[in-house]
């Protein structure tokens, strides 16, 4: 029998979705739920997670579900065709990361780059690589454990397939070196997931309205997908471009220059006979801008008109769901409960092949009652 091929995939509930999670990982999720190639796709709203750094906050959290929900039905994820479900609710994920927590070293942890990451940024230096992690404000456990936390819930739904961008990819290798030392150990229980990443490369890391490395909510330079088409504009026209770009005249960078990234990643050929007709193609643009004479806002304008048009649709169905809110928690209970009998089969799945199933092994039971009985005789 062929194995299944199956999704999974999620966002922690700390905000709105934005343009960057739309690019990253969201619109290709609709895309391979409509394609028909996959078995069963898995939705994670991963609140678990989002408590690892706002532990102190968990109405923040706790609010934010519903924002998510609603973002994955305006953007298009069908119920209907994907399960979609809120981590904590599925407990069998804490008892999977808790073995697996034996399959992992302190010192593997720390060379994860997204936990080094954050090591780093938390004061955290050479006494952190070396084994210290006492130092200053300390890291929580939860969010140290996070990329064995994120191997359960990827290997919970046996998921062959993460939609997930660039940042993700060292999560998933984590994931991957779990399964296959549990394997080898226990015998072949768990499926090795591969990680799908966005096809067009401005899409891997979409950078923030400022320049920013990343889109962040933190950092507020975020394009929401339920902004309105005025907080769109208002948005791009404050965008970062090319600083040495100060008259018309002048010539302009491309690279770098944040609203030729968003057309990278948003404009399609038939943008210019609609909006600028007066190009034939996004390279046309990018030729003029690099010889000068062309201003930032017409660009600008370009860029505001694509957006709105990917935009208007998405904010029509969330309107619609924002009037549905007990619908849309029936979507989630539905999809959670879904999740929790596939998880729930996985984990006794892990718990036969660590042979710690005593009360189901009938074999055990007998063969050692046998064995006391002998003595006795």
């Amino acid at each position: 029998m062929a194995k299944k091929k199956i999704i999974l995939t999620g966002d922690r509930p700390t905000g709105r979705l934005h343009l960057g999670h739309y690019v990253g990982s969201l619109r290709r999720r609709v895309e391979l739920q409509n394609s028909g190639t996959f078995d069963e796709i898995f939705i994670m709203i991963a609140d678990a997670q989002a408590l690892t750094d706002n532990w102190d906050n968990p109405e923040k959290v706790r609010q934010n579900i519903i924002e998510v929900a609603l973002d994955y039905l305006s953007a298009g994820l069908d119920p209907e065709k994907v399960s979609i479900f809120i981590q904590s609710e599925i407990a069998e994920l804490c008892e999977l990361c808790f073995y697996y927590m034996n399959l992992v070293t302190v010192q593997r942890l720390q060379r994860n780059p997204t936990v080094k990451a954050e090591m780093l940024m938390r004061g955290f230096s050479e006494q952190a690589e070396a084994g210290d992690t006492t130092q200053k404000q300390g890291l929580p456990i939860g969010f140290f454990c996070y990329p064995i936390s994120q191997a359960a819930d990827i290997t919970a739904f046996r998921a062959t397939t993460v939609p997930a961008g660039a940042d993700q990819e060292p999560m998933v290798e984590q994931t991957r070196e779990i399964v296959h030392k549990f394997n080898s150990l226990y015998g072949e229980t768990l499926v090795e997931p591969e990680i799908l990443l966005p096809d067009n490369a401005a899409c891997m890391r979409l950078p923030g309205t400022d320049g920013k490395a990343k889109m962040s909510k933190s950092l507020g330079n975020c394009i929401y997908l339920s902004d309105t088409a005025a907080e769109v504009k208002k948005k791009v026209m404050g965008m970062y471009t090319d600083p040495d770009h100060l008259r018309i005249e002048d010539p302009g960078k491309v690279e770098g220059n944040c609203v030729f990234t968003y057309l990278d990643a948003f404009c399609r050929p038939e943008h210019f006979e609609k909006y600028l007709p007066e190009y034939e193609s996004l390279d046309a643009l990018k030729d003029h801008y690099r010889r000068g004479g062309l201003g930032d806002v017409k660009c600008k304008k370009l860029l505001i008109n694509i957006l709105n048009e990917l935009l208007d649709p998405i904010r029509e169905r969330r309107h619609y769901f924002e009037e549905r809110i007990e619908e849309v928690y029936a979507i989630l209970e539905k999809g959670t409960k879904r999740a929790h009998e596939v998880a729930g089969e996985t984990l006794r799945d892990v718990r036969n092949a660590m042979r710690i199933n005593y009360f189901e092994d009938k074999e055990l039971i007998a063969a050692q009652a046998k064995a006391y009985a002998e003595q006795k005789a």
